[in-house]
């Protein structure tokens, strides 16, 4: 059973710092391309930041400059290191993977962590 199980959530003051981890199973990652949404109440859920096999990364203009997504194939693992926190982030965190294995398509989402940025 594939399973993406995220980490890292909080409460945190406007200005800090977050890391959310993405623990993916073995049996796709290294075939996954890999990505964080986020969904504040009320609005859609919407892409951060994306990351290919083969490490070619994407960022929503909102977090360039401040958010860095990367992979760790060691640990079969992406994380989303956060900076300069607004309230505006505020929302919880979905990590995607999708791809293709064996000839088929596959497309999972995490169970989502909560990121509270205080003002």
């Amino acid at each position: 059973q594939v399973r993406l199980v995220e980490s890292g959530g909080g409460l945190v003051q406007a200005g800090g710092s977050l890391r959310l981890s993405c623990a993916a199973s073995r049996s796709i990652f290294s075939v996954a391309n890999m990505g964080w949404y986020r969904q504040a109440p009320g609005k859609q859920r919407d892409l951060v930041a994306s990351i290919s096999t083969g490490g070619s990364t994407n960022y929503a203009d909102s977090v360039k400059g401040r958010f860095i997504i990367s992979r760790d194939a060691d640990k079969n693992t992406v994380y989303l290191q956060m900076h300069s926190l607004a309230p505006e982030d505020t929302a919880v965190y979905y990590c995607h993977a999708d791809g293709g294995l064996y000839g088929h398509r596959f497309d999972y989402w995490g169970q989502g962590t909560q990121v509270t940025v205080s003002s």
